[in-house]
């Protein structure tokens, strides 16, 4: 796309001509900077901006710029191209060219021409000065050049285009040039929350006031994780705007003279503020409203400091008794929506005396700084002081105003540690203020600067500071003893719950009454044991099983037959045969048999079960006296014990000719109440059987 060329080749015939016209026409009196294509530019002593004039957008038509640039004796000065794009259809009068030296006896560099170049490496001059030339003839795309440069002691050089993405360390330091403010880009946050990642880091450090527009310097950012919101400030003639979630963000590291002074808290007590005059006026209700200083306190309700003259004599001061270390002021307007009263641009005095005073001025400055103020009553707008002041008494003079002057305010810094004053030239002394008028609040441009760079003293909260090798071995032995003594709390917690666990699983056998558990309940169902009958008669309820004591062996369980459901018949009260679903007895009745779980019930015994009743049949089901051993039982009234076995094999059918006899004594039904009583069933073992469709049950009189 594009293509450098050195020096050598010089433009000829019509060019030479168009740009020697154009230098001796357009020649201004400042020897740094000549021609009509420049664009905006900031020449510092040790670090600049320079770009096209038009850029971001296309560069006009045959137009010529020449920057002329000295840094101190001794040191040589590179270059940082942000982007460069020159149409290159006719390289002869469309190009960028640096120089050795200023004047005739200036020597080529390099010569750039092209759209789109990427030029990475840093160029670098032999001397301490060098001229930079832009010429531009007829084009018809090329959106020009943005370039930084400083000396070259500063070897991290970075341009006001560098954003927070461009660097993917943790924490990082570079070089920013000072003019940042030509730049068009946007920055979202502010301190102390910190800067979304797209933000150009160079600008984002003038708005934090890290560093100085006019000067530059020096950055140590830290990235971290983004935020949900990002607030919208305006601070050092930097707009921030507000921005949403992002995956990262960067703040700086300082050393923390960032706190405020006492206005907001009243640790300076309504004596110490003054001012030139104070507004009293009556209002409707006949009462008296007084502007007073005592109300210039930032965020503090009701009527702020409000002037009742309306000239630039005017100001407000803040005796903060004893010389402190002032970096920034913030100020706001009335806040009062009735009185949207606020100063737009002010001038700041300080003085160690009250008698000798002096207009603050940027460094290596002969102008007065003219500070931009409020926008609007409501909001607030911070400016930080670089370098710092350093007195007792500090005053704000109003050059611009919205109807009224009105302000509060709170100052920013930290207590002074340093006796002797850093500056050894008094500045001009002035008061009152020169009536002159001062520039626009917004502008970008400041004034050319002609000395040494010096790197900002300013202190803000927005880093901690390094406290040393105790605050290293702190963050290394506190993370150790945490994890240590959560270690020794699991390990205790994990004993006591096991020795808990062991200890509830063996007072499980210490109950004593087993069958009041849920579990014994369930389990003596399925545990059929056999025990000595004293009676012939059926126990449709177990006995309690024999106590337990201490904690030794188990011991031999003895249990009461199991429980065995047998419906009964209505208008019996008692039934003396046993359940058909019983097994059968064995041959000893304290005999525990070892397998009581698996042994099935013989069919060739009994029934297995209850025959369902027929559907025609009674709705009651006809007991059956048997004798099942094939032997009689004590109260028995059966005499042909030879005639119920042979029954055990007969299976049904023969079952019902026997229960319908009219004349056997030995069986008893289970019939519902009539007219004459009720019958009592025998105490022999009982059947179930359901009734014949043509027989009725047949009881006892």
């Amino acid at each position: 796309m594009g293509r450098a060329v050195m020096v050598g080749r010089e433009p000829t015939g019509a060019g030479v001509l168009v740009l020697s016209i154009l230098i001796i026409l357009t020649t201004e009196g400042c020897r740094a900077q000549k021609g009509d294509g420049c664009g905006p530019s900031v020449l510092g002593p040790s670090s600049g901006t320079l770009s096209s004039l038009g850029y971001p957008g296309t560069y006009p038509n045959d137009t010529v710029c020449e920057w002329e640039i000295s840094v101190p004796r001794g040191n040589k000065v590179h270059f940082r191209f942000a982007e460069l794009d020159i149409e290159d259809s006719n390289c002869q009068v469309n190009y960028l060219r640096l120089y050795n030296g200023i004047g005739p006896e200036r020597s080529g560099i390099v010569k750039y021409c092209g759209l789109g170049m990427k030029v990475k490496e840093l160029i670098e001059s032999t001397g301490y000065q060098v001229t930079v030339q832009f010429m531009s003839g007829t084009h018809h795309t090329g959106r020009g050049f943005y370039l930084s440069y400083s000396t070259t002691e500063q070897t991290d050089l970075i341009t006001c285009l560098d954003k927070g993405t461009d660097f993917p360390e943790a924490e990082f330091s570079k070089y920013c040039p000072a003019g940042c403010l030509t730049s068009t880009e946007e920055i979202s946050g502010t301190i102390p929350n910190g800067y979304r990642e797209s933000s150009p880091v160079c600008v984002a450090a003038v708005h934090a006031g890290v560093v100085s527009n006019a000067v530059g310097g020096r950055i140590n950012v830290v990235s971290s994780k983004g935020i949900p919101h990002y607030e919208a400030t305006l601070a050092n003639n930097v707009t921030s705007t507000g921005g949403t979630l992002s995956n990262s963000l960067f703040t700086f590291r300082t050393n923390g003279c960032y706190g405020t002074l006492g206005l907001e808290s009243s640790g300076v007590a309504d004596t110490q503020l003054s001012a030139s005059s104070v507004w009293e006026w009556n209002n409707i209700l006949g009462q008296d409203s007084v502007w007073a200083p005592s109300g210039a306190r930032l965020k503090k309700a009701g009527l702020p400091w409000a002037s009742s003259q309306m000239d630039q004599q005017q100001w407000l001061q803040v005796d903060l008794k004893r010389e402190k270390r002032i970096t920034g002021i913030t100020t706001t307007g009335s806040t009062l929506r009735e009185y949207q009263y606020y100063v737009s641009a002010y001038r700041v005095l300080y003085s160690n005396d009250g008698l000798q005073w002096l207009i603050y001025r940027e460094a290596n400055s002969s102008q007065d700084k003219i500070f931009q103020g409020n926008t609007n009553y409501l909001h607030e707008v911070r400016n930080n002081f670089i370098p710092p002041i350093e007195a007792r008494f500090v005053r704000i003079n109003p050059t611009l105003w919205h109807q009224r002057i009105a302000l509060k305010l709170e100052l920013l810094g930290c207590q002074n540690t340093n006796t002797v004053r850093r500056r050894t030239e008094p500045w001009p002394r002035m008061f009152p203020p020169s009536r002159r008028t001062p520039p626009p609040a917004g502008t970008k441009r400041p004034p050319h600067l002609g000395g040494t760079t010096h790197t900002p003293d300013i202190r803000n909260t927005t880093m901690p500071p390094h406290t040393g090798k105790d605050v290293a071995l702190a963050a290394v032995l506190v993370p150790v003893l945490v994890m240590v003594l959560t270690a020794l709390i699991l390990i205790v917690v994990c004993a006591w719950h096991w020795r808990s666990r062991k200890k509830s699983s063996e007072g499980t056998y210490d109950l004593p009454h087993w069958d009041r558990t849920d579990w014994w309940k369930s389990m003596k169902q399925l545990l059929p044991s056999k025990m000595v009958e004293t009676e012939d008669s059926v126990r449709y309820s177990s006995s309690e099983v024999g106590r337990l004591s201490g904690r030794g062996a188990v011991p031999r369980l003895h249990a009461e037959p199991a429980e065995y459901a047998q419906p009964l018949v209505s208008g019996v009260t008692t039934l003396g045969a046993r359940s058909t679903f019983k097994p059968d007895e064995g041959p000893d009745p304290g005999y525990s048999d070892p397998d009581l779980y698996d042994a099935p019930i013989s069919p060739d015994v009994y029934h297995a079960y209850a025959e369902p009743l027929p559907a025609s049949g009674s709705e009651y089901a006809t007991p059956i006296v048997v004798d099942m051993g094939c032997h009689p039982s004590g109260g028995s009234s059966l005499n042909q014990p030879s005639a119920a076995c042979g029954f055990m094999g007969a299976g049904p059918a023969s079952l019902l000719p026997r229960t319908d006899s009219g004349h056997s004594g030995r069986s008893a039904y289970d019939t519902p109440k009539n007219a004459t009583g009720q019958v009592t069933p025998t105490e022999d073992l009982t059947y179930q059987v359901p009734q014949s469709s043509t027989q009725k049950p047949t009881g006892k009189s």
